[in-house]
């Protein structure tokens, strides 16, 4: 009985070990179509000598001991990690792979502008590989060792990228002293084709044309330097690159950093437009470039000329119509504004039958577009109903303000001149000047009893107030010394 159950027990375990041959020939396979041969053969080493052991035991090996097994033959050979091949897969693009470059190490300013300006940088025309990272963290070059010039530049014209002769003969393997003859060694980084791109880079003594055109702008680099401006205060973090494109131009809102400041900390960063922008003899900016019309961003007051500026620009340029001067002349606003091709949702075409009762309620704003006491009073005397008007343009019954029953004297109506300086001030300065209110308002002549008082009942028990906040307005009427300012002071 004994005999018989070893027998049994024996041709068990037999089974069991040819199954597990079956089983690691299979994986041998496997292994063989999915990988190299040496690597199969180091890999499947491991597992077919474990199974003696499976055998002898008349154990069934576990998935678990078949992983473990596998897990400790010896790695297969990679070879050299630092292959001329994959040295040039890096410098093609910024970040290798065509990642996207984290806005932390873009120029400043790149949150409010994406991309740099077509207007003010033309697209280039990138024909090298280029490897930022590599020069300037492995080999410990700085910025000054390739762009020497840049530190001495006083033209946004002057040519600042490398010399090969000058600069990268010095470290590889060829001699660009002669273009036409350029030379190379035998080190894989002195190839043509190492550095510049293209199909037969070099052949012949020809390569693919670098195009980076002049900029639109002032730039004087060595101000900057001189100040310790760092490179990356502009271009960004380009150390953290690898080809430095475009993008890496600086952005406008970024220069605002320096040159936006006010008062003392503004320095010598000057704020004017033509401190960086190409201007006609006038002062005026270029606008027009072959890439196209320049613009103000959005970011700038809001002044970006989108689809709705029509309906916007009246009062961005009424907060700040310099901002508009920069580059429109005044007969750029009077020929869309004075009848003849302006849109017709700006004045409707029975305008100067119902502008008296806009100008009441300040809709829409004359100011943002007139000067009131030049383009209104100049119009009101041409058609005499100004008090000034000719005495041969007076036409008989006309006139501006109502009778003076109505328009100046007792009792106040709703058509007395005080409710309608009330309500709309700049309406009456657009004809009149502080004299004209003080002549009847003056403190001299309330005293003589020919004026009248602009104070209301019990202002003497609240006049500090607006007195330290601005005291100009009392000294129209009053002089420093006067007495009766001795309780608002």
């Amino acid at each position: 009985m004994k005999a018989m159950l070893g027998t049994k027990r024996f041709r068990r375990g037999e089974r069991f070990g040819t199954m597990f041959l079956a089983l690691a020939c299979v994986l041998s396979l496997l292994l063989a179509l999915s990988g190299s041969g040496p690597a199969v053969a180091q890999t499947a080493t491991p597992a077919t000598t474990a199974v003696p052991s499976a055998v002898a035991s008349g154990a069934v090996p576990s998935p678990e001991a078949l992983a473990t097994a596998t897990a400790a033959a010896p790695p297969a050979p990679s070879g050299n990690a630092h292959t001329n091949e994959e040295d040039r897969s890096h410098g093609l693009q910024a970040m290798h792979g065509g990642a996207m470059v984290p806005l932390a190490l873009m120029p400043p300013g790149t949150n409010a502008s994406p991309l740099p300006s077509d207007r003010i940088f033309p697209p280039q025309q990138l024909t090298i590989r280029f490897n930022h990272t590599k020069h300037v963290k492995e080999l410990q070059q700085s910025c000054k060792s390739c762009h020497p010039g840049a530190y001495d530049s006083t033209r946004a014209s002057d040519y600042l990228l490398p010399s090969p002769s000058k600069t990268c003969d010095n470290c590889h393997d060829n001699d660009h002293s002669n273009l036409a003859n350029v030379t190379t060694g035998g080190e894989p980084s002195g190839e043509c084709s190492y550095c510049h791109l293209g199909e037969n880079a070099g052949k012949g003594g020809k390569v693919a044309k670098l195009v980076i055109p002049r900029p639109n702008l002032r730039m004087n680099h060595a101000v900057h330097a001189k100040r310790n401006i760092d490179c990356a205060h502009c271009h960004g973090e380009i150390a953290e690159l690898e080809l430095a494109t475009r993008e890496q131009l600086p952005r406008m809102a970024g220069c605002f950093q320096c040159h936006a400041k006010s008062g003392p900390a503004q320095g010598e960063a000057r704020g004017a437009c033509i401190a960086c922008h190409l201007a006609e003899p006038s002062g005026r900016l270029l606008v027009t470039f072959s890439t196209g019309q320049l613009q103000p961003p959005n970011w700038m007051h809001g002044a970006a000329h989108t689809a709705d500026w029509i309906e916007r620009h009246r009062g961005v340029a009424g907060a700040n119509s310099e901002l508009c001067g920069s580059c429109h002349a005044a007969k750029f606003c009077s020929d869309c504004h004075d009848g003849r091709v302006r849109p017709r949702d700006v004045h409707p075409s029975d305008w100067l039958s119902m502008h008296a009762q806009g100008a009441r309620q300040d809709n829409p704003r004359c100011s943002s577009c007139h000067q009131l006491t030049a383009f209104c009073g100049d119009c009101h005397r041409r058609v005499g109903v100004a008090r000034d008007s000719a005495s041969d343009a007076r036409l008989a019954g006309r006139r501006f303000h109502p009778s003076p029953d109505v328009w100046t004297q007792a009792p106040r109506s709703a058509m007395h001149h005080s409710w309608e300086a009330e309500r709309n001030i700049a309406a009456c300065v657009s004809c009149h000047s502080e004299r004209d209110c003080a002549a009847c308002h003056a403190t001299k002549g309330i005293r003589s009893g020919g004026g009248v008082n602009p104070h209301p009942p019990a202002f003497v028990s609240d006049c500090r107030t607006p007195f330290q906040r601005n005291p100009r307005p009392c000294l129209v009427c009053h002089t420093s010394g006067d007495y009766l300012l001795g309780a608002c002071r």
